[in-house]
């Protein structure tokens, strides 16, 4: 097909220009038109995290679906967001439940079997416990055996400690997503503190591990420059959600990505009161947004960037796409240019609803004035004659 009359952020910088896909990638052919006046045509939406997943899974504490289920309707969630690739953030953690590393297994075997049939190019973020070295082994061998390409150290330890120290309420609810009495749950935590003096050499091993995986590892939930600049030095350059902008400084300095959650951005703020995005950003201080929990947070923070005058479009959308696959060296995503895989995302300009999401040159999500526009082209003769021998 070729898409016209749209405005293409090409180059860089909104234009208006014509759009032909063909075998999955974008080329310069000439093939029945789809005018798409009205319309942006960007890049599709590039997810680092997303969280979504666990809400398809379990929509209530008490109440749980098939893994498989969830996933489907991950996938449809995604696709109707714009997105083509996302990342599905699962813990490895000693909290327990969910976040275990039985469940994460499970969902590992599950995920394996779902995605041949996924319309969205979905992958797996693990997100390692730094305390639980005793699971070293069988952490490695799930990243092998199920390909995963990113994962990020997660030190929640402390944190842990502390709302014990405090008889912090929210401990409970940590216990009981842990499938855990608060007493269990408490020996538990005191537990894992005996690793403490191990945990330095556990990370060393996993990220000489991860290099010769060709794994990209980052950090989470960084406090402060210094929690950053140690994980900087261990090679895990990703700086995700960093709490302070010391943390965000110390990143930048170093040449290390920042991502942030784009719900921040549309919030206002935090969610934890943790730093905000928007100030982030103003301070160059943020490279790609991610959707944590909500994926249509990702294009209304681009768009909620725009009308603050904080960034144009082009600028706004980078932190989805471009900015994310350089970040993951997907050399291929992310631009709209020849060559480049047939990755798109339509948004009617009035609305600025998403009424079509293209990946690999198939449309994984089609609704309003764009399904009339789409499903009206005609076909030239060579092609329907095509079809009717076909059938």
């Amino acid at each position: 097909m070729r898409l016209t009359r749209a405005s293409v952020l090409w180059d860089g910088e909104m234009q208006n220009r014509s759009v032909s896909l063909a075998n999955g990638c974008i080329d310069q052919g000439c093939y029945p038109e789809i005018d798409l006046s009205g319309y942006y045509l960007l890049p599709g939406i590039i997810d680092l995290h997303g969280e979504v997943f666990e809400r398809h899974i379990a929509p209530r504490s008490n109440i749980r679906f098939a893994i498989a289920t969830g996933l489907q309707a991950t996938d449809c969630d995604a696709a109707s967001s714009g997105i083509t690739t996302a990342w599905l953030a699962q813990s490895w953690s000693s909290v327990g439940g969910h976040r275990s590393p039985d469940y994460a297994e499970q969902l590992l075997q599950e995920f394996e079997i779902y995605r041949n049939f996924a319309q969205t190019d979905l992958r797996v973020q693990l997100r390692c416990e730094t305390h639980m070295i005793e699971m070293e082994d069988r952490l490695l061998a799930a990243i092998r055996r199920h390909s995963i390409d990113y994962v990020v150290f997660n030190n929640h330890f402390n944190e842990a400690l502390a709302k014990i120290t405090d008889r912090h309420e929210n401990l409970q609810n940590w216990a009981t997503g842990a499938g855990e009495n608060l007493e269990q749950f408490k020996s538990h935590i005191l537990l894992l503190g005996t690793n403490k003096n191990y945990v330095p050499s556990y990370l060393r091993r996993l990220a000489e591990a991860f290099e010769s995986l060709q794994v990209t590892y980052g950090s989470h939930d960084d406090p402060d420059g210094e929690t950053r600049e140690y994980f900087s030095m261990l090679g895990a350059k990703i700086c995700e959600f960093p709490m302070s902008q010391q943390a965000a400084k110390v990143a930048k300095a170093n040449g290390n990505p920042i991502i942030m959650g784009a719900s921040n951005v549309v919030r206002r703020g935090s969610c934890n009161g943790n730093i905000s995005a928007i100030d982030l950003i103003r301070a160059g201080l943020c490279d790609a947004l991610v959707s944590e929990y909500y994926y249509p947070a990702l294009s209304q923070a681009a768009f909620h960037l725009v009308d603050n005058k904080i960034l144009s479009l082009p600028e706004a959308w980078a932190l989805i796409s471009v900015n994310p696959a350089n970040i993951m060296q997907l050399q291929k995503l992310g631009r709209i240019e020849v060559g480049n895989c047939a990755d798109l995302t339509v948004i009617n300009i009035r609305t600025r609803n998403i009424e079509a999401t293209i990946r690999g040159g198939c449309i994984t999500y089609l609704a309003g004035g764009a399904a009339s526009r789409f499903l009206s082209v005609p076909l030239n003769r060579n092609t329907r004659d095509q079809d009717i021998a076909a059938a």
